[in-house]
């Protein structure tokens, strides 16, 4: 099983970023996928996740921000980040159960 994160950038405060996280070795449909990010010196925090009935979940930092979805046929799950701020700079991780893919790095910075 591995996990592919990407999509991360540089961009101003107010701006949008889509991540990907990419699966292979498993088949989408019958799992959760998470994603979570660490900023520096920090802990790694949960950020959202999307069960295999399509429910969505939300820290409260990122709700009414961020959207989490999944296109099985693709075995790809999204984060949609809107109206960054400075605050959501951190490395990006997607989660399956026990397995991480490797980080997105999201710096939001004038």
């Amino acid at each position: 099983v591995q996990l592919q994160a990407s999509g991360g950038g540089l961009v101003p405060p107010g701006d949008s970023l889509r991540l990907s996280c990419a699966l292979s070795g498993v088949n989408l449909d019958y799992y959760a996928i998470a994603w979570f990010r660490q900023a520096p010196g920090k802990e790694r925090d949960w950020v959202s996740c999307i069960t295999s009935a399509d429910a969505t979940y939300y820290a409260d930092s990122v709700k009414g921000r961020f959207t989490i979805s999944r296109d099985n046929a693709k075995n790809t799950v999204y984060l949609q980040m809107n109206s960054l701020k400075s605050e959501d700079t951190a490395v990006y991780y997607c989660n399956m159960a026990t397995y991480w893919g490797q980080g997105t790095e999201v710096t939001v910075s004038s």
